[in-house]
């Protein structure tokens, strides 16, 4: 988990002004702190393992080894090394070819590289504090057009699905709809702890690693069905 006062940043991207200019803005930002900057994955998980970041600012597609390689390297480091960064994939395009495997592997959301500063350095605060980076627009039409290509083996998630309680469905739903975990306790008219804890039964049931994942899961298995109004 991120300190509370810094959040330690890498940027990892093959283009020098793309990777300076962003580190210099977040920079600028008091809670957040650049402490290693890469040209390529390979190197970026070598910057990484060294640094121990928060969250890294990973690009998809670059020499050397690509964004989804260096994000699974990342996140299922090998025996003996502990330190799991979130990581904030970037991208140019809004929906990329490499956007079902980078949420499989671990990513915890996606941010066009063209995106307003703002947006940026918010992406890395929500990301920093375990959350999906479902705020930018361009996150729920990614995950939903991979849903719509890739579903999950229907039984699978049935039996999957089974192992929920009704209000985890629920709960599951509102994550999908990009709800956060104060939105969801509205809506259900329930503590925010209570929330927490659904989150917590959610992401062990379902095998999921963050919230990224159980927004995924809940396209593919049908609990969330794409370009559907929220409920």
């Amino acid at each position: 988990m991120a300190d509370s006062t810094v959040i330690r940043v890498v940027v990892v991207d093959d283009q020098d002004m793309v990777r300076s200019g962003f580190s210099a803005l977040l920079s600028a930002q008091s809670d957040i702190d650049v402490v290693g900057e890469a040209p390529d994955g390979r190197t970026g998980v070598e910057v990484c393992r060294r640094t121990h970041p928060d969250v890294v600012l990973m690009d998809i597609r670059m020499p050397e080894m690509d964004g989804l390689e260096a994000t699974r390297q990342l996140l299922n480091p090998p025996r003996g090394v502990v330190h799991r960064p979130r990581v904030l994939m970037l991208t140019t395009f809004d929906i990329d070819d490499y956007v079902y495997e980078a949420l499989h592997a671990g990513a915890g959301g996606f941010l066009l590289k063209d995106a307003p500063v703002a947006e940026l350095v918010q992406a890395v605060r929500v990301i920093a504090a375990g959350d999906a980076l479902l705020a930018p627009s361009v996150t729920r039409r990614l995950i939903e057009d991979v849903a719509r290509r890739s579903p999950v083996e229907p039984r699978a998630a049935r039996l999957r699905l089974n192992g929920l309680t009704p209000r985890e469905t629920e709960v599951l739903s509102l994550v999908a709809q990009g709800l956060s975990n104060t939105e969801i306790a509205a809506r259900l008219v329930v503590a925010e702890q209570t929330v927490k804890t659904h989150m917590t039964r959610l992401l062990a049931k379902l095998g999921a690693r963050d919230r990224a994942q159980l927004v995924v899961f809940a396209y593919e298995s049908g609990v969330v069905v794409p370009g559907a109004s929220p409920a």
